[in-house]
Parts: structure tokens; sequence; C-alpha cells
């Protein structure tokens, strides 16, 4: 949708701006070629081409210069590092604050064949099943529903991390660690990023909060958090304390202490608790609300004793969501003991704006239009999209009036001009912009 915004407003004039905006990705590539197509490659993405491979791409911006962006991505050997420590220095200038919120998920990009570094069978959330794809972990800071992606980092799978000589010949660096878990890379962009964004709390979904050393590392940096679990998550009660060990006279000596308390399901801890109705955010077509239950405990994930049972971890919120249909969903959050309700409701929820960042990667600057197969082509395609919506948010978050030089009603009238499905998206834009220029 923002690509269309830009198709529909005076192209001459965005451009113009591109080039004083695009001059500090400019100044990190080295070599004249590398510094020559950088932005048309962008501007490729930015643009409204149904596809961003590399043919309808080049069409776009550089007729009959296909080659040359070809080579561009996939054999020019430049780092992507420079260029994502820009994307988290203007993404921290736009939105980054106590309020922000940094998000962990992943994406997947489907494919076929098995040469595409990184391919192979497993679980897409876009798809909603295993297949054959891609999956990158992705970072992404968001503030007021607005995400702004920072970091897109391909996992390897198994198939892929016990092969060397598979991932040699796909082009993937001696020096990255074979074997990594999502959860291990995403802590590494977390390390790589502090100092540079600031954030309130780290979201997170079920597939890396019921890792409990995940859980352990973010509260070890001192990081709140509150990530997605799975109803079975056992925990104790909140005044849980540990048996001191009898001394024996006879006999070897007790190793591991006792819980005061027994554990439970957090499914069983929230049944007894009130469920209430919250609403958490104004949406295109009113308030959004859902039932929700909070307790705080002490999770069950400290170290085991000798009957294998985890003894007392840190203190958490455990948090149910009635669903519309029925379905349950749980969450783990440490935000302290006197946190209100309603505010545990909202930060949680928030993390739904990682799935717009992902949404727009792809439909709008084409993340999964890429067709090449080396761990260099896909990075540096990756972090293009990342600067290329970036640009577009940069827009986004502009003074639209100014910039397009048409109100935002104006915009609306085009949106019956268009299909039903982007005519939704577009109204989802419209109302975000009105909501934040209407602000302080």
């Amino acid at each position: 949708m923002l690509a269309f915004l830009l198709k529909r407003s005076r192209r001459p004039r965005w451009t113009r701006h591109f080039p004083i905006w695009f001059s500090p990705f400019h100044t990190c590539f080295r070599h004249q070629a590398q510094q020559q197509w950088a932005p048309v490659y962008v501007q490729g993405l930015c643009s409204p081409a149904h596809r961003k491979s590399m043919q309808p791409l080049a069409d776009q911006v550089a007729p009959g210069k296909q080659d040359h962006l070809q080579h561009f991505i996939t054999d020019s050997p430049w780092k992507t590092e420079g260029r994502e420590q820009i994307v988290a220095d203007r993404a921290q200038h736009l939105l980054g604050g106590r309020n922000a919120v940094l998000i962990i998920d992943d994406t997947c990009l489907s494919k076929f064949g098995s040469h595409s570094v990184g391919v192979g069978r497993q679980s897409s959330g876009q798809a909603g099943k295993i297949t054959n794809c891609q999956c990158l972990v992705s970072v992404t800071l968001a503030r007021d529903e607005i995400p702004i992606p920072l970091r897109l980092r391909l996992f390897l799978p198994s198939e892929w991390s016990t092969d060397p000589a598979r991932c040699l010949q796909a082009g993937v660096p001696q020096e990255h660690p074979l074997g990594s878990t999502k959860w291990e890379i995403a802590l590494r962009e977390i390390d790589d990023l502090t100092g540079s964004v600031q954030f309130g709390m780290v979201l997170a979904d079920a597939g890396y909060g019921v890792n409990a050393k995940f859980r352990r590392a973010l509260t070890a940096r001192g990081l709140r958090w509150s990530v997605g679990t799975v109803r079975t998550q056992r925990v104790y009660p909140a005044q849980v304390h540990l048996i001191p060990l009898p001394k024996r006279s006879r006999g070897r000596p007790q190793k591991h202490p006792t819980p005061s308390e027994d554990t439970e399901t957090i499914e069983a801890v929230l049944v007894r608790e009130p469920w209430r109705r919250v609403m958490w955010r104004q949406g295109t077509k009113g308030p959004l609300t859902g039932t929700f239950a909070a307790k705080y405990v002490r999770l069950a994930d400290g170290n085991a004793n000798a009957r294998g049972q985890h003894l007392p971890g840190e203190g958490a919120w455990v948090i149910g969501e009635q669903r519309a249909r029925g379905e349950r969903k749980y969450y783990l959050c440490n935000l302290p003991p006197e946190t209100s309700f309603d505010h545990l409701v909202r930060v949680t929820k928030q993390r739904w704006a990682c799935e717009l960042g992902h949404r727009e990667l792809k439909q709008e600057v084409g993340l999964d239009h890429f067709e090449g197969r080396t761990w260099q082509g896909l990075h540096h395609h990756a972090v293009l999209c990342l600067v290329a919506l970036l640009f577009l948010q940069w827009i986004r978050l502009s003074q639209l009036d100014g910039f397009f030089g048409e109100s935002v009603p104006a915009i609306r009238r085009e949106i019956a001009g268009v299909s039903p499905r982007r005519s939704q998206r577009l109204r989802l834009y419209c109302s975000c912009c009105t909501a934040l220029f209407s602000g302080p």
C-alpha cells in the first residue's frame, strides 16, 4: 500500500527526496559500481512493480541493466553490517524510546527445490503448515502499532547445519556458527542492537517463549519481556519457598531441596482466576477487545532436583486470552507484581505489529521475490528490503499532506478505484496516519 501511494503521488517529487535520504547508505559502499546500483535497487524495491524479482525490478528502474543488478546482489562482496547499523539508528530516531517494543519472530519464504540456502521442510506461519521454505529470524522495533524491521537472519535447519560441505557450496560464511537455534540467533541480534535502539520490552511468540534458556538470557540482560507459551507450562504459587534440607546422622546427605508447594499448569491456575474483558487498542473498525485472566506466580524452570522436578525460578505473570472461537492463548511476562492488569494486556498484544511488518516486507518491497540460492545474495536482498521499507515508513511518519501534495481525505477517495483487498489495506494505512498526525 505504501508503494501504491508513491505511485499515486507526484513521482518526481519523492524521487528528488530519495538521494538525500539515501546518502548515509551510499557512503557505506566502497566501490563506484556498488554506489551506483545500490540506490537503483532500493528504488526498484519501492516501485509499484507487481513482482520485485530481478527482471521486473530492472524493467522499472534500469531497463536493459538486469545483469548489473544481478551482479550487485549475488556476486559483489559487500557486507551488510554497516547498512543494518544505519537502519537501526534511523529507526531509533523515528520510533525508539521507553514506549517502544522489540519483537522477536520469524518469517518464512516459500521455496521449491533443495538448492537454495537454508531451504527445508519447516513450519511456516504464512502457509499454516509444514512446507518447503527458508526461515528468517526477524527483529522488529515497533511503537504505536508502527513497525520497522531491523534485522533478518537466515536460520539453518539440521539438514544444513550438519552438512558443512553443503553450506560451503551455498556460500554460508565459515565464521557463521552452524547449529544455532532460532533463539540463539535472536539473542545475538539483541546484543548487537544494544546501545543502538531504546525499547521498554522484548516480545516473542511461543516458538521462543517456551524456551526457559531464552527467557533467562533476556532476564540476565536486564530486559523486561512478554512471550507466548503453552498451556502445559508448569508454575508454582508466588509464595513458594524451599524447605531446608534435614540433617542426617546416617546415610548420604540430601543434595536437592524440596519446594513447599506443588506445581500446576498455567491452564489450571487461570481456571480459578476471574476473566475480564479488556480493550487493548482502537482498530480500524472500532475498539479491539478480548477476555483475559492473569496471575503472578513463580515459573518452574529452575534446576531439576533428584526427582526430575524443576525448582522455582523467577517470578512472572501468566496471562490467558480467550479468543472469539473458544481458543485460548497463554503468555508469560516478567513485569513487576504491581503492574496493572490493563497494562499487561496492552503490552502483550503489541506483538501483532511484527506481523504487519512482515506483510509489508513481502507485499510492498518483495522480500519473498528473491530467486537466488546463495547466502550472500539472500542477505544482500534482505538488508536492502529493510532499507526500502524504512524509506517507506519514513514517508509514512512524515507530514503526509506536505510530502504528497494531497490530503488524507484525497487518498481515501482513491480507495474506491482499487480491489476490495487492497482497499482494506489502504483504509488501515489511512486510519493509522490519521491517528498518528492527530496526536501530540
